[in-house]
């Protein structure tokens, strides 16, 4: 009998557990995309700390500003730029032909392309002023991790090899004795290639100012002089 209750309660009990709902298992998520290994997308900066910076450009991520910066570098326009602004365990700066941080090329600003790149280590950004979409040629090489700038500055790529070489920049805003970029080419090029030319859009003609409105009665406002645009990169320093 003891045997027979044993028998029937394991039953019970394994009854049971066999009637409990079977835990739904998640259906695996999308495959990461990995890096572009295209030869066309790989950025050499040759740099006067004695190495070359290899630099995967992200085209899936942030196509717009990674072909600028390709288009550039094709063009020459990087050869002998100073890195003007150099600030310890954060970030060196560069791509501003006139060294001061105001400078850019002759194309038109560029749009952001924010995306999930984070700012670690080695991680390439698109350095820009107090407008989102006023980047055009300057960019910025992470020296620490800096993630309180993800999703406000464009990330185009990341070093893969030679952090040692930005290491090596001499800090400062300016240095005293800047560092630069001797030679900016891309692997599919090769280091010798012939630099092409830049196409410069034509100016788009500004529709005429419609007249203003009289004014009423009450206390006139102040006009107010517009700060010069200037193109004067910058990510926020460390606090």
């Amino acid at each position: 009998m003891r045997l027979m209750l044993g028998f029937l309660a394991f039953a019970a009990l394994s009854g049971a557990a066999s009637a409990k709902p079977a835990v739904p298992v998640p259906a695996p998520g999308p495959a990461p995309v990995a890096p572009p290994t295209d030869p066309k997308y790989i950025l050499h900066l040759d740099l006067s700390t004695g190495g070359s910076v290899v630099i995967a450009l992200r085209p899936d991520k942030a196509p717009i500003n990674v072909e600028r910066v390709r288009t550039l570098a094709r063009a020459g326009f990087y050869d002998n730029v100073v890195f003007h602004r150099v600030i310890e365990g954060f970030m060196a700066q560069t791509g501003d032909p006139k060294g001061t941080g105001e400078g850019g090329s002759p194309l038109p600003d560029v749009k952001a392309e924010f995306n999930d790149l984070p700012h670690l280590r080695g991680a390439v950004s698109m350095a820009r002023p107090a407008d989102i979409n006023g980047a055009n040629s300057q960019f910025f090489i992470v020296f620490m991790p800096v993630l309180r700038l993800d999703g406000k500055y464009t990330v185009i790529g990341r070093a893969t090899s030679g952090m040692e070489y930005v290491d090596a920049i001499q800090r400062g805003e300016p240095p005293a004795n800047p560092s630069k970029i001797l030679h900016a080419w891309m692997e599919s090029d090769g280091p010798t290639a012939a630099r092409v030319p830049l196409v410069i859009p034509a100016p788009v003609a500004a529709a005429p100012a419609a007249p203003s409105a009289p004014t009423g009665t009450g206390s006139p406002v102040t006009p107010t002089t517009p700060a010069p645009a200037t193109a004067a990169p910058a990510p926020v320093p460390p606090k």
